[in-house]
């Protein structure tokens, strides 16, 4: 097993605090996607993946719809994605994607966090050599699917990284390989659970257990803020 399937060990059970968490995340990213690429999951590709994401959360399908439609009301919010990237205590570094209508505001939410719990907030770009972006693919497992085969055969579509989860089959690969692999496994009738963008720290940093309780008060703190999305460190 990979960086990659590490990253997800340590990460799967750390989830959101409650379901309105989740389903507003899911309803400003779905709203975001429909104003960029239109109404019609058919033809916007990123929507039927978001669409997707909120039924294996279970999120009512009258929400999906209420966040579709809101992007093209009149008074709508207009949410803009950003990022933010700082140091916590003891230099572990900390990445952070919003949603938001008021990057004032965020900024400075942010920005506070980082003050109160001794971090500091830095400029956009600065840990772009700590963390690596990928896209990830969770997908059913066929019957009578050879991984291996499914590995050698994604290899030419940028795929990293391929393993069994229970009865889920996982994939990593670069960022940028996002479109070609959706269109792989919808073409080939995988059924895509969820996808996500992910960003997977190539050096680690090993915290004292006596000395992590400020950092963790700082990334609840962050995740606690309405405008965030995603919180990524490099905390081992």
């Amino acid at each position: 097993m990979g960086r990659a399937f590490e990253y997800r060990k340590a990460r799967k059970f750390k989830r959101w605090g409650n379901m309105a968490k989740v389903f507003t995340r899911l309803g400003k990213e779905i709203t975001m996607a429909a104003k960029t690429g239109g109404p019609d999951p058919a033809l916007n590709s990123k929507l039927r993946l978001l669409m997707q994401n909120a039924r294996t959360e279970n999120m009512p399908k009258e929400n999906v719809e209420r966040a579709i439609k809101r992007a093209f009301e009149k008074d709508t919010t207009d949410y803009k994605e950003v990022v933010y990237e700082g140091y916590g205590p003891n230099g572990v570094a900390i990445v952070i994607e919003a949603a938001t209508d008021n990057t004032q505001r965020t900024v400075a939410n942010i920005r506070s966090y980082f003050n109160k719990y001794g971090g500091s907030l830095g400029t956009s770009g600065m840990l772009d050599f700590i963390f690596d972006r990928k896209c990830s693919f969770t997908v059913k497992e066929k019957e009578n699917l050879d991984l291996e085969n499914l590995e050698l055969e994604l290899i030419d579509y940028g795929v990293e990284e391929v393993f069994e989860d229970n009865d889920e089959i996982v994939i990593f690969a670069d960022f940028q390989n996002f479109g070609a692999i959706q269109k792989y496994l919808e073409q080939n009738d995988f059924d895509i659970l969820n996808f996500k963008f992910e960003r997977i720290p190539n050096d680690v940093k090993n915290i004292p257990e006596d000395e992590r309780e400020e950092i963790d008060k700082l990334l609840e703190k962050i995740e606690e803020d309405e405008d965030v999305t995603n919180v990524f460190h490099n905390m081992e």
